[in-house]
């Protein structure tokens, strides 16, 4: 599923391909993947300007000219690609925006969803997300502070919780977790400052580095992008079951937890 990185990465390319561009039409191939009926998406969204892209937590929201929204959750299996008809993937495709430089292609939209909303509606769909990871107004007193609100649960699932902080999934906290050399299954309540300040170091440390390398994304935006993807080789832990431990030589090691995959090194990885 697509983390803050890879989201706020697509939030870029997408705002050099569509901000102020005009949908000239649009295409309906999953009405499931919409909150209103197909020919009313069509009629309310055809012919609008796409003024930005904003993206929150795992989110991106396409603000139109008309003060609408479109809002955009990829979940398991979405991505998107932009280009023309003949460049697409052989991919079923469940909406398409069509622009004068090019077409929007939402693939793999089948847990996923594209809503169309009013403001006020996005904004109360969006308010139970904790804050950004990177906000600047997330000191590590404020980090602690909503890390303790789940001071019984485990690290990793505190940190995949998005009324905590939005945006960390399933690998960005196991390489979170990593970095700080806590094992994900170490007890919030139990961590001492010194292990929540080297976890708030790891989370602005990995969610950086991993948006500059273009995110995890399989496959790419367009064609020529050579971006997108590119933090795959980077990830030192996430689905690498069975691989050497690059900090210390240990056998990288998969189980499961609240029904998640779990990837970390139990030779350097410690409950503080």
């Amino acid at each position: 599923m697509p983390e803050y990185p890879e989201m706020d990465h697509y939030r870029i390319m997408l705002s050099s391909e569509v901000a102020g561009k005009r949908i000239r039409s649009v295409q309906v191939g999953r009405e499931k993947s919409l909150n209103v009926p197909a020919d009313e998406f069509v009629r309310q969204v055809e012919g609008r300007t796409v003024w930005f892209i904003e993206r929150r937590g795992k989110h991106l929201l396409f603000h139109l000219d008309n003060g609408q929204r479109l809002l955009l959750h990829l979940m398991l299996g979405g991505w998107m690609f932009f280009g023309s008809e003949e460049e697409k993937p052989d991919r079923t495709v469940q909406v398409k925006l069509e622009f004068d430089n090019g077409s929007l292609f939402f693939i793999g939209l089948r847990l996923g969803y594209l809503h169309l909303l009013t403001a006020r509606e996005a904004d109360k769909e969006l308010a139970k997300l904790g804050p950004e990871p990177l906000d600047p107004r997330l000191t590590l007193e404020r980090f602690n502070e909503r890390l303790m609100t789940k001071k019984r649960s485990a690290l990793k699932t505190a940190l995949v919780d998005q009324s905590v902080i939005a945006g960390i999934g399933n690998c960005y906290a196991d390489e979170i977790a990593w970095q700080a050399e806590l094992l994900p299954n170490a007890r919030i309540g139990s961590l001492t400052q010194e292990a929540v300040s080297r976890l708030y170091d790891a989370m602005h440390n990995v969610l950086l580095e991993a948006k500059a390398s273009g995110g995890y994304m399989e496959y790419p935006f367009r064609i020529g992008d050579t971006v997108t993807g590119g933090y795959n080789d980077e990830c030192k832990v996430y689905d690498r079951p069975g691989e050497a431990c690059s900090r210390c030589g240990g056998t990288i090691v998969q189980e499961e937890q609240s029904s998640r995959k779990v990837f970390f090194c139990p030779d350097c990885q410690k409950d503080q």
